[in-house]
């Protein structure tokens, strides 16, 4: 029946070419009284018409799709677009991107870069690349310019440059101030007392000191006595945060850009608690982990200006943690290949495995400024990425773990195939003899070569098959088969897979799959996204004389 084909056709477009018989059959059955009576026969009907859409490539689902049910796509177009929402007091906007150059950047990163970049240029802003570096056992150089690069493949640009480390001698004018005010103290307690009297809500007896000994042991820890600074907070806050946290310790090792010049250093929320309010900045868009209330209480004391504060929750893609201390062992034993591999969310890894900017600012777009704690799956990204890369990614045919078929009476052609179903790209020359390479687990009875013609098996062997030419002419329900000729590449693809199950590392979570490609392949560029149809999309990784691909999605 039409109404189970243009569901199955609509499931299958909307969930990369495969639908599913479970959400169909809730479709069907919630919306056809005929199809309720007799919910076994319907089954039957849905399983039927899956199998045979999901045989079908992507550019055929939709063109029945539309011959069947155009209205579906003018709905698709006239749907208003997904926006974020406008900012509080926007008059003067002055944003920050603040990474601090301790690792490579990933998702999470980019849709920070994004959000506080997007609001900027919404309202004819300024944005700052603000690197927080004042932790110099993390910091290491050549991370500076891995954020850098990571900014700019995001398309992202920034108006002005500043380096927290270079404000040493401002921070230390403004922890002076609160020594003398009483409002932070020297405290050289063991760590383990601090937490005590901390989880036990006691005042530590360091507080006891007056503004001038506080100086004097300041000055020591300037010449790398090892005590710390706090804040006079409440010991007996309900928040742990405001139990006297530490504002400055001491670090002696080197930093990446300043060396050996300072070797007391500022807490993350003090350091940015004066640079959001002297930089000028008038909005902060960040996830919630960071401290509001500590930052403001800092400002508050020093009689600085707060800036607006926005926070949204942490994203997290299902399967794929960023966290450097999940990730650094399995790099270390070789389990995950550098900061690069495919299966990580990092925006090198993204870049790598064929995720495109745009898609990280449709996924900030889409997720937006929520505070609940939402787990990215993976078909949303690719549902996103696909929408973006599908108009520009010519089609190829690859055959992966392919069989060789010699066709007997097969007429010797030459073909132009179409590089793209929708839009002008031009053909692709393909000249047939009698040998083909098919994907081994699609051999079937009878078949069709696609935009080619039928073939009906006729001897099989473990590495080679024997086929008759069977005719042109189409034949409803017939499955499609890529194929290639003689000429062809020797591909290597690798696919990801989620690399984490249930917390546990997934040891089959890189799937390589080797195969033989179109002889255009060959011709192809690094970095180039292509489908290789009843495949997938797919990056070119690298070329020569033998190529491998990354595989994006479906």
């Amino acid at each position: 029946m039409d109404i189970i084909r243009k569901y199955t056709l609509i499931n299958a477009l909307e969930y990369g070419g495969k639908a599913s018989v479970k959400a169909i059959m809730g479709k069907v059955m919630g919306e056809s009284p005929e199809l309720r009576k007799d919910p076994r026969k319907t089954l039957d009907l849905i399983i039927q018409e899956t199998e045979s859409i999901n045989s079908m490539s992507r550019e055929e689902q939709e063109q029945e799709l539309r011959q069947l049910y155009p209205d579906y796509f003018e709905k698709k177009t006239a749907s208003r677009e997904k926006e974020l929402p406008p900012l509080p007091e926007a008059d003067h906007v002055v944003t920050r991107l603040p990474p601090e150059p301790n690792g490579v950047p990933h998702i999470g990163h980019g849709l920070s870069f994004f959000f506080n970049y997007y609001y900027a240029r919404r309202y004819e802003g300024t944005v700052i690349l603000r690197f927080d570096d004042t932790n110099p056992e993390k910091e290491r150089f050549c991370y500076y310019e891995e954020m850098k690069k990571g900014i700019r493949w995001l398309k992202i640009d920034w108006d002005e440059e500043h380096y927290e480390s270079n404000d040493l001698p401002l921070f230390y004018t403004y922890a002076e101030q609160l020594i003398n005010q009483n409002d932070a103290y020297v405290c050289f307690c063991p760590q383990s007392k601090i937490k005590r009297d901390r989880y036990e809500k006691r005042d530590c007896e360091c507080r006891k000191r007056d503004s001038k000994e506080n100086m004097r042991l300041w000055k020591e820890m300037m010449g790398g006595s090892r005590f710390i600074l706090r804040l006079q907070g409440d010991m007996k806050s309900p928040d742990p945060q405001m139990r006297d946290p530490t504002l400055f310790r001491v670090v002696t090792a080197p930093h990446p850009i300043q060396k050996d010049t300072y070797v007391v250093w500022p807490t993350y929320d003090f350091a940015c608690a004066i640079e959001d309010s002297v930089l000028g900045i008038t909005h902060v868009l960040r996830s919630n982990e960071f401290h509001t209330v500590l930052q403001n209480a800092i400002r508050a004391r020093l009689g600085l200006r707060d800036p607006i504060i926005i926070q949204y929750s942490r994203f997290n893609v299902k399967g794929s943690p960023a966290s450097k201390r999940k990730l650094r062992p399995l790099i270390k034993e070789n389990l995950v290949k550098g900061w690069e591999d495919i299966r990580l969310t990092t925006l090198k890894a993204l870049k790598r495995r064929g995720i495109v900017p745009e898609t990280i600012h449709a996924l900030a777009v889409e997720m937006g400024l929520s505070t609940s704690e939402p787990v990215i799956d993976w078909s949303i990204i690719e549902a996103l990425n696909r929408k973006i890369i599908d108009p520009t990614s010519r089609r190829y045919f690859f055959v992966p773990d392919p069989v060789r078929l010699i066709v007997e009476n097969a007429p010797e052609l030459t073909v132009n195939l179409r590089l793209h179903p929708d839009h002008e790209y031009g053909f692709r020359t393909i000249h047939t003899g009698s040998v083909f390479f098919i994907p081994r687990e699609d051999v079937t009875g009878e078949f069709r070569l696609k935009d080619l013609y039928n073939v009906r098996i006729s001897e099989r062997g473990e590495d080679e098959l024997g086929g008759e030419f069977t005719g042109t002419e189409m034949k409803k329900g017939s499955e499609k088969i890529q194929w290639v000729t003689e000429k062809n590449v020797p591909l290597t693809v690798e696919i990801p897979h989620e690399l984490f199950i249930d917390g546990e590392y997934n040891p089959e979570s890189l799937e390589i799959v080797e195969g033989l490609a179109e002889e255009a392949v060959g011709d192809l560029a690094v970095d180039d996204i292509v489908q290789f149809e009843r495949f997938g999309f797919c990056r070119i990784d690298s070329v020569g004389t033998t190529m491998r691909a990354c595989f994006t999605h479906r």
